[in-house]
C-alpha cells in the first residue's frame, strides 16, 4: 500500500509539473525518502535522474517554439554543471550527513516557496495563461558585468543541485531574466535545459559512491511523465497564478515536515546519535 501511495504521488508530481511548468519535481525527494523508504543519499541521486529526465522532455516543446536562449544558457549552464558536480562530490564526504542534506533541502524548499508566493502576489490579474506568464515581472538588468554575476550564481545553484537534488529552477529563471536579459518565455525553456544538464553533472559526481534502484527510478519517472501530460492538458482549464500561490503554501508545509523530521541535526552529536544509528543501518542494507 505504501508503494502504491508513492506511485500515486509520482503521478501527482507530474501533474504539478504540467500545471505549473516547474516546481513539482522538488517533491520527488521527500516522496522517495519518507514514502518509498529510500535512504537520503541514494534518493538525492535518484531525484537528479528523475528531475533531469522530466526536464529534458519538457525542453522539447520549448525548442520547437524557439524558446531557448543558447548563449546565456551556455554561460550559466557551464557554471551550474561545474557546481553540480562539485556539490555531488561534497555530498559523498563523510562529514556531510544525510540529516544535514535533508535540512538544506528543506531550507531550499522554504526559499522556493517564498519566491513563488511573492511573485504570484506581485503579479497583476490576467485573462489568459500567456498573460499570466508575462505578468510575472522582474526588474531589468542593472549591473555592468552581468555575465560574471550570472556565472557566480550559476556555480552556487549548481552546488545546491548536486548537494540536495533540487533542480534550482526557482533561482535559474530569475537569474536569466535579471542578469542575462532573457525574456520570460525563453528563460523558462532555457532553465529546463540547464536543469537537465545539471542533473547529469550531479549524477556523475555520485557515481561509484552509492547504489541505485533502477527499477524504482524507471517506474517513478514514467509515472511522473504521464502525470505531466495530464497536467499539461488540465492547465488550459485552471489559473496558473492561483495554482502557483497554493503550491507555494503547500511547499511550506512539506518543508516544515522535513525540518521536523531532521530536527536532530541541530542537536549535539550525543543527542542525535540514537536517531542516526537506525538511519545508518537502513543505508547499509541498501
Amino acid at each position: 500500500m505504501i508503494w502504491i501511495l508513492g506511485y500515486l504521488l509520482a503521478i501527482a508530481i507530474g501533474i504539478s509539473l504540467g500545471l505549473l511548468g516547474g516546481g513539482g519535481s522538488v517533491l520527488a525527494l521527500p516522496v522517495l525518502v519518507y514514502v518509498m523508504g529510500v535512504a537520503p543519499k541514494p534518493a538525492i541521486a535518484m531525484t537528479l535522474i528523475i528531475v533531469g529526465t522530466v526536464s529534458l522532455v519538457g525542453v522539447i516543446p520549448h525548442a520547437r517554439r524557439g524558446n531557448l536562449a543558447l548563449k546565456q544558457g551556455a554561460i550559466f549552464g557551464s557554471a551550474t554543471m561545474l557546481g553540480a558536480y562539485l556539490g555531488a562530490r561534497i555530498a559523498t564526504l563523510p562529514l556531510v550527513t544525510s540529516a544535514l542534506q535533508m535540512t538544506l533541502f528543506a531550507l531550499s524548499m522554504l526559499l522556493a516557496a517564498g519566491l513563488m508566493i511573492y511573485r504570484t502576489s506581485r503579479a497583476e490579474p490576467a485573462l489568459s495563461t500567456t498573460d499570466e506568464l508575462n505578468s510575472i515581472q522582474y526588474i531589468k538588468p542593472v549591473c555592468k558585468y552581468c555575465w560574471l554575476w550570472l556565472m557566480t550564481e550559476g556555480l552556487g545553484v549548481g552546488i545546491l543541485t548536486g548537494l540536495v537534488g533540487v533542480g534550482g529552477g526557482f533561482a535559474i529563471v530569475p537569474a536569466l531574466v535579471l542578469l542575462g536579459n532573457v525574456p520570460m518565455k525563453k528563460a523558462i525553456g532555457t532553465s529546463l535545459l540547464i536543469i537537465a544538464c545539471n542533473s547529469l553533472a550531479g549524477i556523475l559526481g555520485y557515481l561509484g559512491h552509492i547504489s541505485l534502484d533502477w527499477n524504482l527510478i524507471v517506474s517513478f519517472t514514467f509515472l511522473a511523465g504521464c502525470g505531466t501530460l495530464i497536467g499539461s492538458y488540465l492547465a488550459q482549464f485552471v489559473s496558473a497564478q492561483q495554482l502557483q500561490k497554493g503550491f507555494g503554501y503547500f511547499l511550506l508545509v512539506v518543508a516544515a515536515f522535513v525540518l521536523a523530521q531532521n530536527r536532530h541535526s541541530f542537536e549535539s552529536p550525543q543527542e542525535s546519535s540514537a536517531y542516526l544509528q537506525p538511519h545508518n543501518r537502513v543505508q547499509r542494507r541498501q
